[in-house]
C-alpha cells in the first residue's frame, strides 16, 4: 500500500509539473471566491481555495435550485397583443409598458399575505423600551460592516429575509446643536424606519428611493447621539446599501458643511426571518456546500496552488518543517464524484480535521460510517433538496468522527470521495426516494481506488481536451503567477496569456456541461451565493448562447447537446406561452429560462418581451451540422425548429407604414423599452427562417411551408443604415452617438449571424464599424468578448487585440478578468470567458461565409504561433503556423468530403475533396499534398 502512494504521488506529481504550458498557478492560497480555482464535471462543480491551514472547498450540485416545477404563463395574455401592438404604432411607448407590465408578464410564483408579518414586526417601534429608543441595552448584539452596497448577504448575512435592526453612535459638539442636520443613507433594500435619539426621523420603501432626511436640532444631543435603523427586506439582498461608490460615505451633514461619517461597524439583531413568501418569476441556481479542513499550523515554505488544464487537475503543494505536501483535486465526469488525495513525501504525516458545512439554513449532517458523513439541504421556500456524501479512506493513521467532523491522525495518505444528488427529476418532476440510489452510487465508487478513479478522469478528460492545441511563443512568461501576469499584460506582451485564457475557457466549457447535464448557467456550475446575481440562470439574449460560441470551432462538440436537450424542453414548455401570449402555433422563449423551464415574459415589459430567444438558440442546432456536417441532429430536432418558425410565421405583422412584416412588441435588449420592430429581432429572424428552409430542404420535407417562408423572407424589415452612417438599432433612426449600452444588440448580424459580411454587404459593414466606435470599446466582461468578436469579424486585427488586453485587465467595475480567469461582469459571468476564447479563434480562422479565411485578424503581437485542431464550417479540421505574421503551412482535413474554398491574404484556392484526407498547403496556398 504504501509503495502504490508513494508511485501515485510521484505520478500525480510530474503529470502536474511537466505541464508548464496550460497551467494557471499561483504562490498563495486564494483569500476571495474569484481567485480559487475551478473543477468540475458538468454535474457537480467545486472551487479550491487551496489553504495551508484552513482549506475550504466550496461544491455545487447543477439541479439544486430555488422553486419548484409550475405553470410560469398568464392565461389568455394575447387578448391584450393588439392594443400593445396599436399604442406603440402610436408611439405611446410608456402606456404600452404599462399596459404589457400589467397584463403580459410571466406569472410569478406564490405570493404570501405579508400583512400580518408586517404588523407584527411592527410591534417593536412601539414598545416604550424598543430598539429604536436612546437608552436600549444592545450589548448582546453581533456587529455587521454598514454599508454594504451589494447586499448585508456579502457581510455576514447571507440567505436572511426579514426585519433586522442596525445601530450606532456618532458625536456632536455644542456648537454642532444650532443647526438641523441632514442624514443621507442613500439606497436602504427594501423598507426602512429611521430613528435619532428614538425619533422617527424617515421611512420610505423601494430600492431606489434616496434615504435623505432632516434630523432637527431639537433631538439632537451634546455628546453621543443613537442613529437605529429597522430595515425590512422582503426577498433578495439586504440591508443598509449606502452608494456603489464605496468613496462616498453615508453620514450627517450640516448647513456649514461639516460632515460626519457613519460608515464602520454597526451593531445589528436580525428581529425575525420568518418572512412570508413572496414571488418571483424565475428561479435561482444555489450552492451546496463546503469542505472545511483544518491542518496543523506552521511554517509554510515554497507554496504552490496550480490547475493543470491538460490533465483537469488542480494542486496545492507547500513545505513544512522539511515535509513536502501535496494535495490533488478533481472532478470525475465518468464516476460522477469529486476526488481529493492529500500526500507527504515522509510518512505519518497526514493530520487534519475535515467538517461539511452549508448556507442553507434548514440541514442535517449525520455519519453513515466511520469513515463517512452525509449532509442533506432544504432549499428555502422551494421544493427541492440534496444530499451529499463524504468518504475519506486512509493508508496509516486513524480516523475518528465527533461532532460531526472527521478527525485523521498521522496517516501516509488520505482519499477523499465526494459525491452528491437532488431530487429533481426533470423540468416538470421531482424524485421523492432520490437519497437511496445517491447513497449507493456513493457506496460504488468509494469500493474503486483513488488510482482508478484518477485513471478514468483523465482518460475521459484528455479525448476532450487533447483535440486542440496552441503554442503563440511567449513561454518565459509562465514562470510567473497567473495573478501577476494578468496585473502586466497591459503594458507587457505576453502572447502565451493568450493561448493560455483560449484554453481555460475550452477547460470550463468541460467541466460546466457534458452530455446528459444541464447546459452551462450564467456561472457555468460554479456558485457561492444564495441570492446570486440574476438568480445564475439562463439569459438567452445573448449570455446563454455566448457560452457556446467556442464549442464548435474549438473542437469541442459533443458538448452542444446539453443544450439541444435544453432547446427540446424549452420547445415542450414553450408551446403555451406562444398559444397564451400570441395566439399563435409553435413555440417561444423570452429572454430568460431556468431549470423549470420558464419561457413567458419575466421581470420588466421594457425588457422582458422580448421573444427571439428560442430562434437564436436554434442557430446553434445548425451551426452544428454545419461544422460536422451530420444531417442527423436536424433530423433529430426539425420539429423543434420547424415549431419556431410556424411561431414568427404566425407573429410577424404588415407595418403600415413601410409595408415591412415587424417582430412587435419586443426590445432591443437590453436598451430602449418596449418597441415595434427592432433590428436584432429581424436579423435573427430571417437566420432562423434560412435554418428551416435549409433543414427542410436536407431532410426532403414541408415544400409548400418552405415555398411560403421564402417568400416571407425579402418581405422582413432590413437593415438599414442610419444619419450617423451607423446601422440603425430600430426601425426609427433614434440611436444616441453619445449611448455607450454594454448591449450591441443590432449588430448580431455581424456576430454571431452573418449576413453583414464584406464579401456580401460591404456598406453594412462600414455601418456596424460606426455602430461600434459609437458604442466605445469599454464595456462589462461578456460585453468586450462580443467586441472581441466584432472587430475580428470586421478584420481589424489591432482593434480586436486591443479588446483582448481590456478583457484580460485586472476586473474593475468595467469589466475585466478576476485573478482567477474568470469573467468579471462585474459580478463573475461565465459568458465572457467563452465569447473571449471564442473570440480569439476569430481571429486565427473564420467560416462564415463561402471562405475559409485563414489568419483574418492577425495583430502584430502575435508574430508567431502554431495551432492544431482548429474547426471551420464543412467538415473541415484545420493546422495553422505562421511566423513573423506570416503564414508558414496550413493543413486541413476534410471529415466530410466537402468542397474547399480557402483564403489568405487575398488569394483563394478552391478544391475538391475527399472524405478522411489532408490537405497541405504552403505560405502561398499551393497544394504540397
Amino acid at each position: 500500500m504504501r509503495l502504490t502512494f508513494i508511485f501515485l504521488s510521484l505520478y500525480i506529481a510530474s503529470a502536474v509539473m511537466a505541464q508548464g504550458q496550460n497551467r494557471l498557478w499561483y504562490d498563495e492560497p486564494a483569500q476571495e471566491w474569484e481567485e480559487a480555482l475551478p473543477i468540475g464535471n458538468g454535474r457537480m462543480g467545486a472551487m479550491i481555495f487551496g489553504g495551508d491551514t484552513l482549506e475550504e472547498v466550496q461544491f455545487n450540485e447543477e439541479t439544486l435550485w430555488t422553486g419548484e416545477p409550475r405553470n410560469y404563463n398568464r392565461k389568455g395574455a394575447y387578448r391584450y397583443l393588439d392594443t400593445i401592438r396599436l399604442l406603440l404604432e402610436q408611439g405611446k411607448q410608456r402606456e404600452a409598458e404599462e399596459l404589457a407590465m400589467n397584463e403580459f408578464m410571466g406569472l410569478q410564483s406564490e405570493t404570501e399575505d405579508n400583512g400580518p408579518w408586517l404588523a407584527r414586526v411592527a410591534a417593536e417601534r412601539k414598545k416604550e423600551d424598543g430598539a429604536y429608543t436612546y437608552h436600549f441595552d444592545d450589548a448582546d448584539w453581533g456587529k455587521i460592516p454598514v454599508p454594504s452596497y451589494e447586499g448585508w448577504e456579502e457581510v455576514g448575512l447571507e440567505g436572511v429575509d426579514g426585519a433586522a435592526w442596525f445601530r450606532t453612535t456618532f458625536e456632536l459638539t455644542a456648537e454642532d446643536l444650532k443647526s438641523d442636520w441632514e442624514l443621507d443613507l442613500n439606497r436602504v433594500r427594501q423598507y426602512d424606519y429611521t430613528y435619532v435619539n428614538g425619533q422617527l426621523v424617515g421611512h420610505e420603501q423601494g430600492d431606489g428611493t434616496k434615504r435623505l432626511y432632516t434630523v432637527p436640532k431639537e433631538i439632537l444631543r451634546e455628546g453621543t447621539n443613537v442613529i437605529a435603523v429597522q430595515v425590512i427586506n422582503l426577498v433578495g439582498k439586504g440591508g443598509i446599501s449606502g452608494y456603489k461608490d464605496t468613496s462616498i460615505p453615508i453620514g450627517f451633514k450640516n448647513a456649514a458643511g461639516k460632515f460626519i461619517s457613519i460608515v464602520g461597524e454597526w451593531k445589528y439583531w436580525i428581529q425575525d426571518s420568518e418572512v412570508p413568501k413572496v414571488g418571483t418569476f424565475q428561479a435561482s441556481y444555489q450552492p451546496f456546500g463546503r469542505l472545511k479542513f483544518r491542518f496543523p499550523a506552521g511554517d509554510t515554505q515554497e507554496y504552490e496552488r496550480s490547475l493543470d488544464l491538460e490533465t483537469g487537475l488542480a494542486e496545492v503543494q507547500y513545505k513544512r518543517a522539511g515535509v513536502q505536501f501535496s494535495r490533488v483535486y478533481f472532478a470525475s465526469y465518468p464516476d460522477n464524484m469529486i476526488g481529493i488525495r492529500l500526500t507527504a513525501d515522509k510518512p505519518g504525516q497526514i493530520s487534519f480535521g475535515l467538517a461539511m458545512e452549508t448556507k442553507h439554513e434548514k440541514h442535517q449532517i449525520w455519519k453513515v460510517d466511520e469513515q463517512t458523513l452525509a449532509m442533506t439541504v432544504d432549499v428555502k421556500g422551494g421544493a427541492l433538496e440534496g444530499t451529499s456524501f463524504l468518504t475519506v479512506k486512509l493508508d496509516g493513521g486513524t480516523i475518528t468522527e465527533q461532532d460531526g467532523q472527521l478527525q485523521v491522525r498521522d496517516a501516509h495518505s488520505a482519499d477523499i470521495y465526494l459525491t452528491g444528488a437532488t431530487n429533481y427529476g426533470d423540468y416538470k418532476t421531482l424524485v421523492p426516494d432520490y437519497i437511496a440510489p445517491a447513497q449507493a452510487h456513493h457506496q460504488k465508487v468509494k469500493k474503486k481506488t483513488f488510482s482508478k478513479l484518477l485513471k478514468n478522469h483523465q482518460q475521459d478528460y484528455r479525448q476532450l481536451f487533447s483535440r486542440f492545441s496552441i503554442d503563440l511563443g511567449g513561454e518565459a512568461q509562465r514562470d510567473i503567477p497567473t495573478d501577476e501576469r494578468l496585473h502586466r499584460f497591459e503594458s507587457a506582451a505576453d502572447p502565451d496569456l493568450v493561448a493560455l485564457y483560449m484554453q481555460f475557457g475550452r477547460y470550463l466549457q468541460i467541466a460546466s456541461a457534458r452530455e446528459g447535464t444541464h447546459p452551462a448557467n450564467l456561472q457555468g456550475v460554479w456558485n457561492p451565493w444564495l441570492e446570486p446575481s440574476w438568480g445564475s440562470k439562463y439569459t438567452t439574449n445573448i449570455n446563454l448562447e455566448m457560452n457556446y460560441w467556442p464549442t464548435e470551432i474549438l473542437n469541442l462538440p459533443e458538448l452542444h447537446h446539453s443544450l439541444f436537450q435544453m432547446i427540446r424542453e424549452l420547445s415542450e414548455a414553450g408551446r403555451e406561452t406562444a398559444r397564451e401570449y400570441y395566439h399563435a402555433r409553435g413555440w417561444v422563449l423570452h429572454h430568460n429560462t431556468d431549470v423549470w423551464r420558464g419561457t413567458a415574459p419575466i421581470n420588466n415589459s421594457n425588457h422582458g418581451i422580448w421573444p427571439t430567444g428560442g430562434a437564436w438558440l436554434l442557430t446553434h442546432l445548425w451551426e452544428h451540422y454545419l461544422f460536422n456536417q451530420d444531417p442527423k441532429i436536424i433530423a433529430e430536432y426539425y420539429d423543434v425548429i420547424k415549431g419556431a418558425t410556424l411561431f414568427f410565421k404566425d407573429v410577424l405583422v404588415k407595418d403600415e407604414q413601410t409595408g415591412w412584416l415587424v417582430s412587435t412588441p419586443s426590445n432591443s435588449p437590453e436598451y430602449g423599452g418596449l418597441v415595434k420592430g427592432p433590428t436584432m429581432d429581424h436579423q435573427i429572424i430571417r437566420a432562423l427562417f434560412g435554418v428551416f428552409s435549409e433543414s427542410a430542404k436536407l431532410l426532403g420535407k414541408d415544400t409548400a411551408l418552405r415555398d411560403s417562408i421564402q417568400t416571407m423572407l425579402p418581405q422582413i424589415a432590413p437593415n438599414q443604415i442610419g444619419q450617423y452612417g451607423q446601422l440603425q438599432e430600430w426601425m426609427e433612426d433614434l440611436d444616441d452617438p453619445d449611448n455607450k449600452h454594454r448591449h450591441v444588440s443590432h449588430l448580431w448580424g455581424l456576430h454571431p449571424g452573418n449576413e453583414i459580411n464584406a464579401d456580401d454587404t460591404p456598406e453594412l459593414v462600414e455601418a456596424a464599424k460606426q455602430s461600434l466606435r459609437m458604442r466605445g470599446d469599454d464595456g462589462t466582461g461578456w460585453s468586450l468578448a462580443w467586441k472581441i468578436n466584432f472587430w475580428a469579424r470586421l478584420k481589424d486585427a489591432q482593434h480586436t487585440y486591443t479588446m483582448i488586453k481590456m478583457l484580460l485587465r485586472p476586473a474593475s467595475k468595467a469589466g475585466g478578468s478576476y485573478p482567477n480567469l474568470f469573467d468579471a461582469h462585474p459580478p463573475f459571468q461565465i459568458d465572457g470567458n467563452f465569447g473571449g476564447a471564442a473570440g480569439i479563434g476569430e481571429m486565427l480562422l473564420q467560416s462564415h461565409t463561402t471562405f475559409v479565411d485563414v489568419l483574418p485578424a492577425l495583430p502584430r503581437e502575435l508574430p508567431q504561433g502554431e495551432v492544431r485542431g482548429l474547426k471551420a464550417r464543412g467538415g473541415f479540421e484545420i493546422d495553422l503556423k505562421w511566423f513573423d505574421n506570416h503564414l508558414q503551412q496550413i493543413s486541413v482535413k476534410s471529415n466530410a468530403g466537402k468542397p474547399l474554398k480557402l483564403r489568405y491574404e487575398g488569394k483563394v484556392v478552391e478544391i475538391p475533396t475527399k472524405k478522411n484526407k489532408t490537405y497541405t498547403f504552403d505560405t502561398t496556398l499551393n497544394l504540397l499534398k
